[in-house]
């Protein structure tokens, strides 16, 4: 089965600024793994990566998060080139970041890795 990783990550994308939980949740593989300093490290299964982006989403309910590019990263990859702004919840206090993010899938278009790299 032939994919299309870079219209994976847009659909992934829009998914995660629309925040849905079930909705995200069905991206990722069961032993998908995410690795962000946003996230303070590794975190490992489709459960531990859902819980923790809705902590996150809890936390900065209006997240804006933009792509200024995705490509293709390789037959199932794709990278893009992203920043987002959000104001956290408990402080009041703004957040801006900005990175790179790769993410692989398998065959069936699941999401299994994704690497995050802040600039």
């Amino acid at each position: 089965m032939s994919i299309d990783p870079v219209a994976l990550v847009e659909r992934y994308h829009a998914a995660l600024n629309a925040y849905e939980e079930a909705e995200v949740a069905r991206f990722f593989a069961p032993n998908a793994v995410y690795v962000s300093p946003g996230v303070n490290g590794r975190i490992e299964g489709r459960g531990a990566i859902i819980a923790a982006f809705s902590a996150y989403f809890a936390e900065h309910p209006d997240q804006v998060a933009e792509d200024e590019r995705i490509e293709r990263a390789g037959p199932s990859a794709a990278r893009a080139l992203w920043r987002l702004r959000a104001t956290a919840r408990s402080t009041g206090k703004p957040v801006s970041r900005e990175g790179i993010e790769t993410v692989r899938f398998d065959t069936y278009g699941l999401i299994i890795s994704v690497e995050v790299e802040d600039r």
